[in-house]
């Protein structure tokens, strides 16, 4: 247990929390510790920011809405429950319920630059040629993904761009985990019918 008086005192004398895992650092931050809530944004404060701005489409908006998800999680980290799904499922959550509420005060659609997403496709070792192969098809494959509806561009933003599971994404969307399967099936026999892209597993 964390509140025994052996490892609060370890946790006291520790500089920062680096070494522990996400739930250590998530209880000793819904105690108040704002060490530990520290420690949490500096682990996600890229991965939320990166989602938001994908779903916005400018900085100006993504580092406004990443600092709303970082201050709503402080104030209510308190009343965090673990499900046994990661931390980072329930930040996403509070971003997609920003992002909703963003898009419904804007009621516009914003247009992702593409070369945002260069990075992700890029690997070290690459030759250049291979790299500007793999940044074409990737801006290509934008392209089609910026017209699906935005409950599918979300999907497969936290599908390829964050990497989480299904479980994970299902929390952030309000679905089940079969649910979410289900549709990034769908989403995928879509873009395999209406652009005849292959190759999607």
């Amino acid at each position: 247990m964390l509140g025994n008086s052996t490892t609060a005192e370890r946790y006291s004398t520790l500089a920062t929390y680096t070494e522990f895992s996400d739930d250590q650092v998530v209880e000793r931050a819904s105690l108040g510790d704002l060490q530990a809530f520290g420690e949490l944004y500096d682990r996600y404060v890229q991965r939320i920011y990166n989602y938001i701005y994908f779903r916005t489409g400018n900085t100006f908006d993504a580092e406004d809405l990443t600092e709303r998800v970082f201050f709503r999680a402080i104030q209510h980290i308190k009343k965090y429950e673990n499900r046994g799904l990661p931390i980072a499922a329930w930040l996403y959550r509070i971003a997609h319920n920003l992002v909703a509420n963003w898009y419904r005060d804007n009621s516009r659609r914003q247009e992702i630059p593409l070369d945002a997403f260069e990075f992700s496709l890029t690997f070290p070792g690459d030759l250049p040629e291979t790299a500007m192969l793999k940044a074409e098809e990737q801006n290509d494959l934008l392209c089609v993904i910026r017209q699906l509806p935005e409950e599918r561009q979300q999907l497969l933003i936290l599908k390829f761009v964050e990497q989480l599971t299904n479980a994970e994404i299902g929390q952030i969307m309000g679905r089940t985990e079969g649910a979410i399967k289900s549709l990034y099936h769908r989403t995928l026999l879509a873009l395999r019918k209406e652009y005849n892209i292959v190759g999607v597993e």
